[in-house]
């Protein structure tokens, strides 16, 4: 997915040094990369280079080097209350296994995060 990023960035890094023969593998490589990521990105290249610091010439190494400040982002596995509240809304649930072990999460969480489907999360009938 593609946003209005690309442009911008692509021209500050141009005018940064860059050389115009990256530009068509710098554009490959920076739609490989999330909505988060590309504006982490932007907005990191481009705060240093209006403050005068150091971006790289490279700007797949650029991208790269701003990207390294990005905290990672973590699913949401839910507690035990938040499961009940859930079969009250109406809101599916599935159980995924997460870094060697099972945990609870939405069916939203687990296609946000690609993570590996075991089951539905259904409430139990008494």
């Amino acid at each position: 997915m593609e946003n209005d990023y690309w442009p911008s960035i692509w021209q500050a890094l141009y005018d940064n040094g860059a050389s115009a023969k990256k530009e068509e593998g710098t554009h490959r490589f920076w739609l490989t990369l999330t909505p988060a990521q590309q504006e982490h990105a932007f907005t990191t290249i481009t705060k240093r280079l209006q403050a005068g610091k150091f971006v790289w010439f490279d700007p797949i190494r650029a991208i790269k080097e701003a990207l390294r400040t990005l905290k990672p982002i973590e699913p949401e596995f839910l507690s035990g209350r938040q499961q009940e509240q859930n079969w009250k809304n109406g809101i599916p649930m599935v159980q995924v296994k997460y870094n060697g072990s099972f945990r609870i999460c939405t069916r939203a969480t687990m296609d946000q995060f690609h993570l590996d489907y075991q089951q539905d999360w259904l409430p139990l009938k008494d």
